[in-house]
């Protein structure tokens, strides 16, 4: 077990550093949304060969990177929604229980389906040199359909993760200081 609980730890690391570059995606957003709303309503000439469309295509892009990015941190920091109604009142052992159920029944496919279903999307995008609808709108699709890709393999990451605690935790090999971060709550 203790092995599988380093694991668990270097993919909680891996994770923490995909999310903290995007993060980054979060701050240039920011950026852009400012500099795109300046630009507009100043009459300010856009740079590069940039256009309007170009920049607000963009802006979802990045806000798209920002979310794939770091979803999986955010299942690992308890910041996804959870039926607490009936899971609060019970105690401990059938919390892990219930979170290594949900894990195998509900994320584990979840992820693994959407992985199945978003690669040839990715491909067949790529494959068709994909662009924007507009006729002045950004390139290369693939990029931003491919992200889907990394969103579903960094939530299986974290479900996988997960699922090693919650297995450590019922059996009693889970240190009491990674208890909270598995369960959630005031624990």
């Amino acid at each position: 077990m203790d092995i599988l609980l380093a694991v668990s730890a270097a993919i909680d690391r891996v994770l923490s550093a995909i999310a903290k570059l995007g993060g980054w995606f979060g701050a240039l957003l920011v950026l852009v949304v400012c500099y795109d709303v300046v630009t507009r309503y100043f009459g300010v000439p856009k740079p590069f060969g940039l256009n309007s469309t170009q920049i607000q295509e963009s802006e979802y892009w990045l806000h798209a990177f920002l979310i794939v990015m770091t979803i999986g941190y955010a299942y690992l920091r308890q910041a996804h929604v959870r039926i607490d109604l009936v899971r609060d009142s019970r105690p401990r052992r059938v919390k892990f229980i219930i979170e290594i159920v949900g894990i195998l029944i509900f994320l584990l496919p979840y992820s693994v389906l959407g992985l199945w279903l978003s690669w040839p999307y990715a491909v067949t995008s790529f494959l068709q040199g994909e662009v924007s609808k507009s006729q002045i709108g950004m390139s290369n699709i693939w990029i931003l359909k491919g992200s889907l890709v990394l969103l579903f393999g960094l939530m299986g990451l974290a479900a996988v993760s997960q699922l090693i605690k919650a297995v450590a935790g019922l059996l009693g090999r889970l240190p009491e200081a990674m208890v909270g971060r598995t369960l959630g709550g005031d624990l």
